[in-house]
């Protein structure tokens, strides 16, 4: 039975999208707000509005659109609302013919697309509305990037899940982050990933679609000048003496290169991971690229990686799906421990790499999806490679120092309250002043 729930956590998590999320899911309200439209015989939107929260409008506002050299949640909208299917989720703007994204680009132009900040409590919201020829049509994104909670067809529901709590609303393929919670540590994510695990026969088609479609985004990076081209440039500069080539720049270059491509708008899918394209890379590539560094062989890379994901996972589950904190630093704490594991590292030296990546990369602040998340994503794997090479000597930031305690479950717990409660003086002195002092259980 818990073998199992290691399997739906991981199919719940962890998901193909193309292009960053927040624009995908702007994309999946406003086709389900089209589709609602079209049904009351309506062809097309005249004009559409965008009510979203704080922290969907930082995510969107600058990234790509994949196929387009558009870039922002307007056009996001739009191409929903004119041509997007919902059965798609996150991939919905792919199927969308080029000139219909050429006519929701031109109502973008024309004035008939607004964004506002919705007041609302939720950090994940998102409310479309389309309207043309007299009609309307409505939906509602909340709290997970697919979880859509209300459709209307003028002002009449034909779907109302707000007040169902997500783990009650009868899709027994999410778990929510709350069970998670409750039921991931580091030391149960350890034990299935080195014991129970049996990666070539296991379903865990999630992970082996992880490694190949964000190692094809990755390559794709790699291929051309997306954005500002991070992981080429790290390329170019081992290849003129600049750099050295090694588990470190390659494990860069891997990850750096997929966001590249993705922040760009490339077309080209990922998996992602918590809700996060860019996190599914991070949390994925530096592990494929150091077991092909130390010719690791495939069912124990397939453990790291799967090592990696399932701790980034446990981590977001209390740091919540998005934050003023950058995912590059969760998803890099899995990579640490993936790499670890890849050293010859046991429970005791992924938990020391832990320690090292909360130690060092905590603070780094989101300011938004966009071309730059790459050169933060190589910052924060290159913290992870340093984390994993120290705690595979059993090295590790200790309990005096800052936000990290004895225990690792302690440390992200910390870790979390600084992203849900802000990194202020106050909150970090409160943690700091109330550590609790009881050791790791080996």
């Amino acid at each position: 039975m818990e073998q199992n729930m290691f399997i739906r956590i991981l199919n719940s998590e962890m998901e193909l999208a193309t292009g960053c999320t927040e624009p995908g899911a702007v994309a999946l309200t406003a086709a389900e707000a089209g589709q609602a439209l079209r049904k009351a015989g309506v062809d097309k939107a005249e004009e559409i509005t965008v009510n979203a929260s704080i922290n969907i409008i930082k995510n969107a506002m600058s990234a790509g659109i994949p196929g387009t050299d558009y870039e922002g949640m307007d056009y996001a909208a739009a191409i929903g609302a004119l041509g997007g299917d919902p059965v798609y989720l996150l991939e919905v703007m792919n199927h969308v013919p080029r000139e219909t994204v050429e006519a929701a680009a031109a109502l973008v132009k024309a004035g008939k697309v607004r964004v506002n900040v919705a007041q609302v409590p939720q950090k994940l919201y998102i409310e479309v509305i389309a309207k043309g020829g007299g009609h309307t049509g409505r939906a509602i994104v909340r709290d997970l990037h697919t979880n859509v909670v209300l459709v209307e067809q003028d002002g009449v529901a034909t779907l109302d899940k707000r007040d169902t709590d997500t783990a009650a609303a009868g899709d027994s393929d999410v778990v929510t982050p709350e069970q998670i919670a409750s039921f991931l540590t580091v030391r149960s994510i350890w034990d299935y990933c080195t014991k129970e695990l049996d990666p070539m026969n296991d379903p865990i088609d999630i992970i082996r679609s992880a490694v190949k479609v964000n190692s094809v985004i990755s390559d794709e990076g790699l291929s051309k000048e997306y954005g500002l081209a991070i992981g080429r440039n790290l390329d170019l500069n081992c290849r003129k003496g600049l750099m050295t080539r090694d588990l470190t720049t390659n494990s860069m270059i891997a990850a750096a290169a997929g966001a590249d491509a993705r922040m760009a708008g490339a077309p080209v899918s990922v998996v992602a991971n918590s809700g996060s394209g860019n996190q599914g890379i991070t949390a994925t590539m530096p592990v494929v690229a150091a077991a092909h560094w130390l010719d690791i062989d495939e069912p124990t890379m397939l453990r790291a990686v799967t090592l990696s994901n399932l701790i980034a996972i446990r981590i977001k589950s209390k740091f919540g799906r998005l934050s003023n904190l950058c995912g590059a630093t969760v998803a890099g704490t899995g990579a640490a421990c993936g790499i670890t594991y890849l050293l010859g590292g046991g429970y005791h030296e992924i938990c020391c790499a832990i320690q090292n990546m909360v130690g060092n990369v905590t603070g780094m602040v989101c300011d938004g999806a966009k071309a730059d998340c790459a050169l933060k994503i190589s910052t924060c794997v290159n913290a992870a490679c340093q984390a994993a090479a120290m705690g595979t000597r059993g090295v590790r930031v200790q309990s005096t120092d800052g936000i990290v305690e004895e225990n690792v479950e302690r440390t992200l717990d910390n870790f979390a309250i600084l992203s849900t409660h802000g990194t202020s003086d106050s909150v970090i002195l409160d943690l700091m002043l109330n550590k609790e002092h009881a050791p790791d259980a080996e």
